[in-house]
């Protein structure tokens, strides 16, 4: 027996075993770096490294005060350049553009694993990133997925209040008509799972190290391509069919 489910977008069939606790859903809203795609392939160590570079420069410091720095802020206001806004001003267009701007096609390609599942699933889908929304395209255009989200949301398009201010959330919420209570936040830092939570949502971590329990955290993912399972579609299946 197969059961459906109903989206805005259209329905389309999935097997009966899928978790009952994902049966309510219409909405999946999706982190972009390190949960899209892993860690291990080394893109995040390119911009982890360009942020490190560029707080050197505008603040005028050694790189390795500048790695203080930076993870300083990271820690204290959610990202490295609201950091930068708040205690020194800068502007965020600058920072985004120089942290992003390289040729990331080495660090990935094509996922047709990835648009197969995400074709499957009919629920509408949005990306919500602290990176800019230009690089949000950039990536899920190399992966081959740029079709299947309804929106990108950029930390831009949120007053470039990051992940896990509250605020950002709410932005978001006001950006797409977002229903929390019918909604799953997949991302691979649990600290901006907590806020999903308090809104109601379910909550997935996407994570290749050493797991914590979390009272937050509904579901733990190895790679995205685990939801397939949660969701009971047999991706082996669908990917071999696209």
């Amino acid at each position: 027996m197969e059961r459906s489910i109903s989206a805005p977008t259209g329905s389309y069939s999935i097997m009966a075993a899928m978790d009952p606790r994902l049966m309510h859903l219409e909405w999946l809203c999706f982190d972009l770096d390190n949960t899209l795609y892993p860690l291990s392939n080394g893109l995040w160590k390119v911009i982890d490294d360009r942020i490190q570079a560029y707080v050197a420069k505008v603040l005028h410091v050694p790189l390795d005060e500048a790695r203080r720095i930076q993870k300083q802020y990271w820690r204290q206001y959610g990202t490295t350049l609201a950091g930068l806004m708040a205690e020194h001003g800068i502007e965020p267009g600058p920072y985004l553009a120089y942290v992003h701007d390289f040729d990331i096609s080495p660090f990935m390609g094509p996922n047709p694993r990835l648009r197969a599942l995400l074709k499957a699933l009919p629920h509408r889908k949005l990306i919500f990133t602290n990176a800019s929304s230009e690089h949000a395209h950039n990536v899920l255009h190399v992966l081959g997925v740029e079709d299947c989200f309804d929106y990108v949301i950029g930390v831009e398009e949120v007053g470039y209040i990051p992940k896990p201010d509250p605020r950002a959330y709410e932005q978001c919420q006001a950006k797409t008509g977002v229903i929390p209570t019918q909604s799953m936040f997949i991302d691979d830092l649990p600290e901006n799972l907590k806020p999903a939570k308090a809104l109601g949502m379910v909550t997935a971590l996407v994570s290749q190290r050493k797991r914590a329990h979390f009272d937050f955290v509904d579901f733990y993912l190895t790679r995205i391509e685990d939801l397939a399972e949660l969701f009971g579609i047999d991706l082996d299946r669908i990917a071999g069919s696209r």
